[in-house]
C-alpha cells in the first residue's frame, strides 16, 4: 500500500480514537466533575456556560448534593443579569424544591428583593412592591431572629410607605376635581391601612378639612382625637388646633 494511503488511514484511525475516546470521557463524566466546571464558570462571571453545566445537573442528577446548589447559582446567574422575575422564581423554586437546603434563607431573602428591585414608583402599578412586601413578610416569619430580618422590616416600612403615597396620589387627583368621596376613600386607605406611614398626618388633616367643609361635626373631633392618638410627631399640629377652633 503506497505511504499516502497508509498516513491517511493512520490519521483516520487516529481521529476515530480521540473521537471515541472524547465521547467515553463524556459519558463518564460524574455529577462531581458537571459541578465543578460550573462551579467554575461560575465564580468568573461565565454565564451561559455556567447555567449550561447547572442544568445538566439539575436534569441529569436531580436527586444528588448539588441539585439545590445548581437551582440556587441558576437563579444568582438571573439576578446578576438584573433577569429579577425570572430570578425571583428561581429563587422560590429553592424553596419548594428543596426546602431543607441551607439555601432556603437567603434564597426568601432575595425573592423579595428582586420585587423590591423592580417595584415602581407610587404614581404607576404597585403589584411588584406588594410582592415584595409578601416575600419580605414570609422571610421575617420565618426567620425572626436572622441578622437579614432588621433589613427586611425597613424595606417593607418603606414598600408600605409608597402603598401609602400612592393612594395619596390618588386622593389629590380626586381632590383637584372635586370628588371628595372618592378622597376620603383613598385617605381612610391611609389612615387604616398604613397607620405607621409618612403620610398618615397629611391623610388626616385633608380628610379634617373636608368633613369641617361638608359640616360633619362629630366626625372631625372624632378624627381630630385619632390625630393626636396616632401620630407620634405631629409637624402639622397649628393647623389642625386651628381647624378644631372653626368647629361649632
Amino acid at each position: 500500500m503506497p505511504a499516502p494511503y497508509q498516513y491517511l488511514l493512520a490519521l483516520v484511525a487516529v481521529i476515530f480514537l480521540s473521537c471515541s475516546s472524547a465521547e467515553e470521557t463524556r459519558k463518564q463524566r460524574t455529577v462531581e466533575d458537571v459541578w465543578i466546571v460550573a462551579k467554575k464558570a461560575f465564580d468568573n462571571g461565565e454565564w451561559i456556560e455556567a447555567q449550561t453545566q447547572l442544568e445538566v445537573i439539575k436534569l441529569q442528577y436531580p436527586a444528588s448534593q448539588y441539585a439545590d446548589d445548581a437551582q440556587f447559582l441558576i437563579a444568582e446567574i438571573s439576578f446578576e443579569r438584573s433577569e429579577y422575575i425570572i430570578a425571583a422564581f428561581g429563587y422560590s423554586m429553592v424553596r419548594r424544591s428543596y426546602p431543607s437546603s441551607e439555601y432556603v434563607r437567603v434564597a426568601m431573602y432575595k425573592t423579595g428583593l428582586c420585587y423590591d428591585k423592580i417595584s415602581l414608583p407610587a404614581d404607576r402599578d404597585q403589584e411588584n412592591t406588594r410582592k415584595a412586601i409578601q416575600a419580605y413578610s414570609d422571610y421575617q416569619a420565618v426567620y425572626m431572629q436572622d441578622s437579614l430580618t432588621r433589613e427586611a422590616s425597613m424595606r417593607v416600612r418603606d414598600l408600605r410607605d409608597r402603598l401609602a403615597e400612592r393612594n395619596w396620589v390618588i386622593a389629590e387627583h380626586y381632590m383637584r376635581t372635586l370628588a371628595r368621596k372618592a378622597t376620603i376613600a383613598h385617605l381612610d386607605a391611609i389612615i387604616e391601612d398604613f397607620p405607621d406611614s409618612k403620610w398618615l398626618e397629611q391623610a388626616i388633616v385633608l380628610k379634617l378639612e373636608i368633613l369641617l367643609f361638608q359640616k360633619k361635626s362629630d366626625d372631625a373631633r372624632s378624627l381630630i382625637a385619632t390625630y393626636r392618638r396616632s401620630v407620634k410627631d405631629p409637624r402639622m399640629k397649628s393647623e389642625v388646633d386651628k381647624l378644631e377652633q372653626g368647629l361649632p
